[in-house]
């Protein structure tokens, strides 16, 4: 059975927020719902402050600039912490009795230290030391992450769901420096590796099963699956006709694949219907080589990416077509 399900973020601003948001994931998506982010409640929610809040050993606090490692934890981030155990409690609430899968999602090592600055200052992306000291704290932080999710939801599978929209730029050497006048350099997939398999695999070890989400054009499919990821998650709308055989390699190897379809923000003229939706997977698969029944419930459809700056009706309907054409897509 084909499944929908979402990227993570939507639209709001407060707790009535989010509580909405999480009746609405159960609601929309009750196949694969997930932990919803809303960063429309300021960079303590964001996707940056949400994984600042689940690294282990490592502290951090907002600057003018951005998230900067520190000796001790700000009140950003003491926040971001705060802000998500109060998520995990309004998801434990509604969802008592619940024994499907559900998805959480991270930012990833290599678009954390795209991200976050050292504590002298320049992306961690620039000190092999840093960039590997984060990586294993992302890493040890998930175990814990995994660990208290369960606590909460223990019939559920959890599916961890790591974000990694920076990663083609890192290894591009598309990242600005600190000065914005030169780039940081390039890292390649032999050096990029290693951090998204302590990932990957600290995942893996506390019994959750690792998607790699990257919404760009050039993601590197077969980096992410030979690193460790179980399946991915990509933009249709975007993604380069190159990376179509890796994605066939996906399904081939009975990884699961999340395919972004619907899209993010209501179009101005001809919205989307879901028979359009199905018939452009069924298009895609067929160009493949595969039958949906055949992928089964290792086929997910999603929105192209996060609906953080959708309008919430926008966001529901978004939902509401991914489910639809998932359903289409079961015999």
């Amino acid at each position: 059975m084909t499944v929908a399900s979402g990227i993570g973020s939507l639209p709001g601003r407060d707790s009535a927020d989010y509580t909405e948001a999480v009746r609405t994931v159960f609601d929309e998506t009750p196949d694969l719902p997930y932990l919803p982010e809303l960063p429309g409640r300021g960079v303590a929610a964001d996707m940056i402050g949400r994984a600042l809040a689940v690294m282990s050993g490592l502290a951090a606090d907002l600057q003018p600039a951005g998230w900067r490692l520190t000796d001790s934890p700000g009140v950003d981030l003491r926040r971001a912490r705060s802000l998500l155990a109060q998520d995990l409690d309004a998801v434990e609430e509604q969802a008592q009795g619940f024994a499907g899968r559900f998805k959480i999602q991270v930012a990833g090592p290599w678009t954390m230290a795209a991200s976050v600055e050292r504590p002298r200052g320049d992306r961690v992306l620039a000190d092999h030391g840093a960039r590997r000291e984060l990586a294993q704290a992302l890493a040890e932080g998930l175990r814990e992450h995994v660990a208290d999710v369960r606590r909460r939801l223990p019939s559920s599978t959890i599916v961890v769901q790591v974000d990694e929209p920076a990663l083609p730029a890192v290894m591009g050497a598309r990242i600005p420096t600190a000065s914005g006048f030169s780039r940081h350099r390039s890292v390649d997939a032999p050096e990029a590796a290693p951090a998204l398999e302590w990932v990957f695999d600290a995942i893996t070890s506390a019994g959750a099963t690792p998607v790699a989400h990257c919404c760009a054009a050039d993601v590197p499919i077969s980096l992410l699956t030979r690193a460790g990821a179980h399946g991915v998650s990509v933009d249709l709308s975007v993604l380069q006709l190159s990376a179509y055989d890796d994605l066939a390699g996906v399904i081939e190897e009975k990884k699961a694949l999340f395919l972004g379809v619907v899209p993010t923000a209501e179009p101005a003229a001809a919205p989307p219907t879901e028979g359009g939706l199905t018939e452009r997977v069924l298009r895609l698969l067929d160009m493949l080589g595969f039958d949906p029944g055949a992928v089964g419930e290792r086929l997910v459809i999603t929105p192209s990416c996060g609906l953080a700056a959708a309008s919430p009706v926008w966001a529901v309907r978004a939902l509401a077509l991914s489910q639809q054409v998932a359903r289409n897509l079961t015999p």
